[in-house]
């Protein structure tokens, strides 16, 4: 006999999670609103962690070339031409300039500050044409009054004994053997004043230099350097006979 008690609608029985009865559409957005969720939450784990963006590194731009005074370009038409002035190496207040500098000494007078590193053309009205200068090292730095005896254009350079003995490597260029011939590579220069006092040659100079770097320094055997192009500007402006006063410094004197 059939029952035909309650009967269970097909309705009423639960579906499995998948079913060919469930709506393949309905399965396919909850499976679409995983997908979005997991992607919101990867999104905002990659917030968390992402790296800011390296700031631009900043090049700094390159310092401008220093401008060359006039007085410190080439000289072409020398006998053996000079080259410009590494106006880097050479602090601006040792270019040649006009210096108030009031002094007893007459116009005409060459005054060396051997400790300042100057020398003075003395001028009228308490003025005076300022070179800068390389000077002796410890030990080789004379001081006095004397004169300039005389002056040489592309002189020979000639090392004294003394020299030699101390460095054998420069007996090519002794006396006997002619000394060293002029050129750019002569520790001279282009222009030489020889220094003589009571009538007897010191064997100091005041000569050319091609190495900027060492103006300001005391550097020589003894001498006194200035820069080519300023020591054919100061050969211009002295005569023979020309008084010259050399101020000593304590700490590179000529030990009594």
């Amino acid at each position: 006999m059939i029952n035909f008690g309650k009967r269970q609608r097909a309705a009423d029985i639960p579906l499995p999670a998948y079913s060919p009865h469930r709506s393949p559409c309905a399965f396919a957005g909850n499976v679409h609103r995983r997908a979005f969720l997991m992607g919101v939450a990867t999104l905002a784990l990659s917030g968390c962690v992402a790296t800011q963006e390296p700031a631009p590194i900043i090049v700094p731009e390159p310092e401008p070339e220093p401008i060359r005074p006039a007085m410190y370009r080439a000289m072409p038409n020398e006998r053996f031409p000079v080259p410009p002035v590494n106006i880097k190496r050479l602090e601006p207040r040792l270019w040649r300039q006009v210096v108030d500098y009031p002094t007893q000494e007459r116009a005409g007078t060459l005054i060396v500050d051997t400790p300042a590193k100057y020398l003075y053309l003395v001028r009228e009205g308490g003025k005076a044409m300022r070179y800068g200068i390389g000077v002796g090292r410890d030990g080789f730095s004379w001081s006095g009054r004397a004169v300039i005896a005389y002056k040489r254009k592309w002189p020979t350079w000639t090392p004294p004994a003394e020299m030699i003995e101390r460095q054998p490597e420069l007996a090519p260029y002794s006396a006997v053997n002619g000394g060293m011939p002029p050129g750019l590579d002569n520790p001279l220069g282009a222009r030489a004043l020889y220094i003589f006092q009571d009538g007897r040659d010191t064997l100091y100079r005041v000569h050319g230099t091609n190495e900027a770097w060492s103006i300001g320094r005391a550097v020589s055997s003894g001498c006194i350097r200035l820069l080519n192009q300023d020591v054919v500007d100061l050969y211009g402006r002295v005569p023979d006979g020309t008084p010259i006063v050399v101020i000593p410094d304590p700490s590179t004197a000529i030990p009594a």
